[in-house]
């Protein structure tokens, strides 16, 4: 799984109709700064409405999961959002002239092949997984629905289907890492059974159905005049029923094509949790209802496991600057350099770490049989990682100095003992203005707020 967060290097665009809407839509997605997640936004609208890929927001999952916010809606989210979790994308901003993205072949293929043709680009945070640390369950007694999510390491998804039908049977689809979504589940569409269609259809649902984008399952007896209905309903010459019981419009791609679908829209509606996961999703007789009342409950248990204004640190993961990196930039040195690593930086904010141990130069004097870290010292290490996120607004920050101006509001709320780690973030409040950069800056160890202040410093060319 990828560490870092990642965006797409260009804008890339497609066009479609909408599977239930009918509506002809133009496509874009844009690259999005770190920690901006995935954001729809619809430009046919006044004001052009934003609109998030949040579990919160659903507001429809008849056929597919529609997000509401701002007064606009995008309906059928549930394949694009698939495709980016597959590419391990976590900030894009989706542009549409229409409300519902195009359906294209039924599956998510196509996203994936326009998102790989923009190229992916790193970015300088550290994904932010959401790691699931005890069973997680969701039942619907009522439709024999059960999901589950298990601890594990990286991303895995079983899904169980069982439609009762001689023609589907029982079927399984699964990935044991996210890495297997597009050579396994990617293309896989969408279906739906026989004896749907024309419900759907008289519910102004599939509006832009074709029968070239959707399986469909013929489970029973189908007399000539009702497929000769068909094929006027979907502007098609002949509809005949092909052995294996779907209709003739499509081929299968897999025996288990519609398990593994139903597995891309599971990947899908759990993209609306917010964050990556780490966990083993074991879901039998999914739907869009079920999984996102599952996304409700996965993400209710993500805010209670941590509050997200507090930078995330798993020392397991590399770092975005090194110590041999950091001091590159920074002119420090031993007994003065007091920063260990860079874990996050963007164009506002930047987080550091500093691991204290009893082997610190001054705890020789501070205090003798006591040791507490100086709170001045605490404030030094701050400023060090703001120094950072100044200097990276530079070609050359080797060519620079950061000097003190003042601090303001400074408080120390708590000890710093031998054997914590400190978290630093730093955040611009204006932009900086002629060499002059103002910051709020917070140290934490664990969510436990130590130390505070407002910082002003200066960035001045060295003298050649």
């Amino acid at each position: 799984m990828k560490v870092k967060q990642h965006t797409i290097k260009k804008q890339v665009e497609l066009s479609g109709v909408g599977l239930h809407t009918g509506v002809v839509s133009n496509m874009a997605f844009l690259p999005a700064p770190p920690n901006h997640g995935i954001k729809f936004q619809r430009i046919d609208l006044e004001g052009r409405p934003t609109v998030d890929a949040d579990c919160d927001l659903v507001v429809d999952v008849s056929r597919g999961t529609t997000l509401e916010q701002n007064g606009a809606r995008i309906y059928t989210v549930e394949h694009v959002l698939a495709a980016l979790v597959g590419l391990e994308i976590d900030n894009v901003l989706i542009q549409l002239d229409g409300p519902e993205p195009p359906i294209m072949d039924g599956s998510s293929i196509q996203f994936i092949e326009v998102l790989e043709d923009a190229g992916l680009e790193e970015q300088n945070a550290l994904r932010r997984f959401f790691e699931v640390q005890e069973s997680i369950q969701y039942k619907d007694s009522s439709r024999e629905v059960e999901m589950v999510a298990l601890p594990t390491d990286n991303y895995r998804v079983t899904v169980m289907v069982d439609y009762n039908s001689p023609v589907l049977g029982s079927q399984h689809a699964s990935i044991t890492d996210i890495s297997q979504f597009k050579p396994e589940i990617a293309s896989c569409r969408t279906f739906c059974f026989l004896h749907e269609l024309e419900m759907l259809y008289n519910s102004n649902l599939i509006k832009g159905g074709d029968l070239n984008n959707a399986i469909v399952v013929v489970d029973r007896v189908v007399e000539k005049d009702e497929l000769a209905h068909l094929a006027k309903m979907f502007n098609k010459q002949t509809v005949e029923v092909k052995k294996e019981g779907i209709l003739n419009n499509v081929d299968l791609r897999y025996k288990n094509e519609p398990a593994r679908h139903k597995l891309l829209d599971v990947v899908g509606d759990l993209a609306l949790v917010g964050r990556p996961l780490k966990a083993q999703i074991l879901a039998a007789r999914p739907g869009h209802a079920a999984n996102v009342a599952f996304a409700k409950k996965l993400k209710r248990a993500m805010e209670k496991a941590g509050a997200s204004h507090i930078p995330y640190y798993d020392p397991k993961l590399p770092p975005v600057m090194d110590i041999n990196q950091i001091s590159n930039i920074l002119p420090h040195r031993y007994p003065f350099q007091l920063l260990d690593k860079i874990i996050y930086l963007d164009d506002t904010v930047v987080a550091g770490v500093k691991n204290v141990t009893m082997n610190e130069p001054f705890f020789m004097g501070h205090f003798p049989g006591n040791p507490v870290m100086p709170g001045v010292l605490q404030v030094e290490a701050m400023a060090q990682t703001g120094g950072i996120l100044v200097l990276s607004t530079v070609d050359d920050p080797e060519n620079y100095w950061t000097y003190f101006l003042g601090i303001e509001n400074c408080k120390f709320r708590k000890m710093v003992l031998p054997g914590d780690t400190l978290v630093f973030k730093c955040e611009l409040l204006a932009p900086i203005r002629r060499g002059i950069a103002k910051m709020r800056g917070e140290a934490y160890v664990g969510n436990t707020l130590v130390c505070e202040a407002v910082m002003t410093a200066s960035i001045t060319r060295k003298e050649s």
